[in-house]
């Protein structure tokens, strides 16, 4: 294993990428269930994965990425919820969708369990 691929570009693993499309499936079913007393676990659950991604980013040094994390975990806050009906929710829903896909591909950090390849030495054996 080298610390590059074969393109000589920097190994990086997408650590936020699974936790993301698990809060965004999260997300699509509670679509169906803002108005029902459920909707409390869909917010739960998606503020705790937007914390869980939010560390992941914090740890790539996705700056960017941390205020949209940050809103998301404030917004669906169980604890201090937040007055949203209907259609306030519905969009909100979506935007958290793409909010947690776009930073689930996009953040990336170095592996650190890449080692580095030696000049010289034969690729692929």
């Amino acid at each position: 294993m080298s610390s590059t691929n074969r393109y000589g570009e920097p190994a990086l693993r997408r650590l936020a990428l699974a936790p993301s499309i698990l809060a965004a499936i999260v997300l699509l079913v509670g679509v169906a269930l803002i108005e029902s007393g459920a909707f409390l676990v869909i917010r739960f659950a998606v503020a705790i994965l937007a914390l869980i991604v939010g560390w992941f980013a914090f740890q790539a040094r996705a700056w960017w990425a941390l205020p949209l994390l940050l809103a998301v975990a404030v917004i669906w806050n169980p604890v201090y919820p937040l007055p949203l009906e209907g259609e306030l929710w519905l969009g909100a829903q979506y935007l958290a969708i793409i909010v947690f896909i776009a930073v689930g591909v996009l953040v990336r950090s170095p592996n650190p369990d890449a080692r580095p390849q030696r000049p010289g030495a034969a690729r692929g054996r």
